[in-house]
Order: structure tokens, then sequence, then C-alpha cells
């Protein structure tokens, strides 16, 4: 048996599947876990919509062992289509515009969708317990300071408690709008399966862009996508 960690960018596996997000697990050709599975509002979305969330639970972890130690039984036994007849399909997730919403900030200030007409918004939907997203948070401070108020941002925690999320948030002092993800939110917003996620909505409120994660390339590509959406 072989480990292989693919680009889920380039992964054949991944576009035959249609998965276009991560973590996504696959045996041999057959998906066992799909980026659903581990999204942190799966309840009501399914049968087993996020059954292995939150992933940090021990629980969670069993269940996850249990399910790929059969799905490797399965197929080094060559039974490969009892493998499929079980797996998961891929899921969805995938969003077009800015879903509507109301919420209210961690200083207690309503804000709504309506509230972003005619600019250009970025949403990052982070944790508390995440360290790279202390970095993405940095980042689009800067970007906020450099386009002003063409540029909203929302920092959506996901997974925090409100008190941590307001303690980071005085911590950064950043000019973005901090608040706590209501579950039903973070649905809209694609299924959320990792943090940080950053999606990028244009003046109309269509969806631009979406970022996963926080490899290098991260800034200069976020950067120069809000550079063709506020010329």
């Amino acid at each position: 048996m072989r480990f292989a960690v693919e680009n889920y960018g380039d992964s054949a596996l991944a576009k035959r599947f249609g998965v276009t997000r991560y973590p996504a697990i696959f045996v041999g050709d057959v998906l066992v876990a799909t980026p659903k599975d581990f999204g942190f509002y799966g309840k009501g979305e399914g049968e087993k919509s996020g059954r292995y969330a939150p992933l940090r639970s021990a629980a969670s972890h069993e269940r996850l062992r249990g399910d790929l130690t059969r799905m490797i039984e399965l197929i080094l036994a060559g039974r490969a289509d009892a493998a499929r007849a079980v797996a998961p399909s891929a899921g969805g997730g995938e969003i077009d515009a800015l879903p509507a919403f109301t919420l209210k900030d961690v200083e207690g200030k309503p804000v709504s969708r309506e509230d972003l007409a005619g600019r250009v918004v970025a949403v990052e939907l982070w944790a508390t317990w995440c360290p790279p997203c202390r970095g993405t948070l940095r980042h689009l401070a800067d970007l906020k300071k450099r386009f002003g108020d063409r540029l909203m941002v929302l920092a959506l925690a996901v997974e925090s408690d409100p008190e941590n999320v307001k303690k980071v948030a005085a911590e950064l002092n950043a000019p973005l709008v901090f608040a706590t993800a209501t579950p039903a939110l973070a649905r809209a917003l694609g299924d959320v399966s990792a943090v940080p996620t950053l999606h990028l909505f244009d003046r109309q409120g269509k969806r631009a862009a979406t970022f996963f994660g926080a490899p290098p390339s991260l800034h200069g590509e976020v950067e120069a996508r809000l550079a063709a959406l506020l010329p």
C-alpha cells in the first residue's frame, strides 16, 4: 500500500468526482470521505452529513478510523465494488452569491447583506484555534486599509467561543467586521470544511473567487483578484 498526497487542484481523482475543496480521502479510486463529511455545520444537511464533525473530538476520530479501516480492508480483499456501494458521493457546497443574513458583530452592532450593497465584500471564515487564520486576518486588514470603503471585510468565526472571538478582535485591532457565524450562515456559505476560507464577492454580490487554506501564494492571488474587482 502506498500513501499519496496530491494537490487537489491538479488531482485527476478529485476532478473525476467533482471534489473542489478539501479535505477528501480516497482509497484506490474509491472516495471514502468528502469535504462535507468534515464540515463544521453538517447537521440537517443530509443523512450522513458532517459525520466527522467536529474533527477535534475523540468520537469523530474513532468514527473516521473505523470507516477508513473498513474501506481499506474491502479494497485489499478485492471488493472495490462493495466499497463503492457504501462510499459517500461528493458534496456540493459551492455558492454563487453572497447569501442573505443578519447578525451582530462583537460590539453588538447589527450587520446585514443590505448594508454591504454596492461594495466588494470579502468574507473570511476563521477560528480562534487556527494559527494561520491570524496571518490571513492581518493581510485582510492591510487590504482594507488600502482600498478603504470600497472593500468590506467580514471576519466570521466558526467553532469558536464568542468571548474568544471578541478577545482576538481586540488583540488584532483590525478594521474588519468581526462576528460569530451562525450555523445557518455557515451552511449558506458553502458548508465550511476548512479554515481559513475566503470568499470574494463583486459589487453585485456575485461570488468572484474562493480561497481555501493559507498557502504561500494566497496573498498574491487575493491581491490580484481584488485589483480586478477594484480598478
